[in-house]
């Protein structure tokens, strides 16, 4: 059988990992917005399938038995294409999604509907900002002139950009003592994330709240996928089951 997962998250390559060692073909597809992403075992495709019409083509072609969705939670596109494309082609599809982060005491968390929302809610917040949300969207805080900005984000970030910013090229795990020392070097009086869940980038939350910062948290979009699992090992078995 070849299966197909949708990912280029730590769950992807796990689950990639575990299904190679079971004899399962996989065939992981990138969608290419990093230059140098970590690679999971077995065949790996790099690039869009060209919508809907191009995945169920694909997943025709390389008569792919089951479909795994293990990109990160803000990958919205892809997500949406995969549900239709396996309807139509008839291929069963799961959802590998991490679960969330949940506030805990002591936390100062404000919920945002998207960037926008997060954006327009940072002057009341603060003038230091510890921004980590990626790459994609931040042009949504480029009039904010009023605001310094510290960019992190794994590969260089196109314009516009803020006019009063500095960007670290860096990439997770971070541990919480790094995390406390960089907001406090650069004197952040606020940290703004999506909900990405996991333990990779969670450090930040800690250092944040034993600093006593408030955090913009901006939600996850709904995903459309009925069959989801927050487990690898459940994964590894829903495809052996196919």
């Amino acid at each position: 059988m070849t299966v197909l997962i949708l990912g280029g998250t730590a769950e992807a390559r796990t689950l990639a990992a575990q299904l190679f060692e079971r004899g399962v073909t996989v065939v992981s597809s990138l969608a290419g917005r990093v230059a140098r992403p970590r690679l999971p075992v077995g065949e790996v495709r790099v690039g869009g399938f060209g919508g809907v019409e191009g995945l169920t083509a694909w997943l025709r072609e390389h008569s792919v038995r089951a479909v795994v969705d293990a990109t990160h939670p803000f990958a919205e596109r892809i997500g949406a294409n995969a549900v239709r494309a396996t309807r139509v082609a008839n291929v069963p599809l799961l959802r590998l999604a991490r679960p969330g982060w949940q506030p805990v005491e002591g936390d100062r968390w404000q919920w945002a509907a998207d960037i926008g929302e997060a954006a327009a809610m940072l002057p009341s917040l603060g003038t230091r900002v510890f921004l980590t949300s990626g790459r994609q969207g931040l042009a949504a805080f480029a009039a904010l002139d009023a605001l310094w900005f510290l960019i992190r984000c794994v590969d260089p970030p196109d314009s516009p950009l803020p006019r009063h910013h500095e960007v670290l090229l860096a990439r997770g795990p971070y541990e919480v003592a790094g995390e406390r020392a960089l907001m406090t070097e650069h004197g952040i009086d606020v940290l703004v994330t999506k909900d990405s869940g996991g333990t990779m980038t969670a450090a930040k939350l800690t250092a944040a709240r034993e600093l006593g910062l408030p955090v913009v948290v901006v939600r996850r979009p709904p995903r459309l996928c009925a069959d989801e699992t927050a487990e690898v090992t459940e994964a590894v078995e829903w495809v052996l089951s196919r």
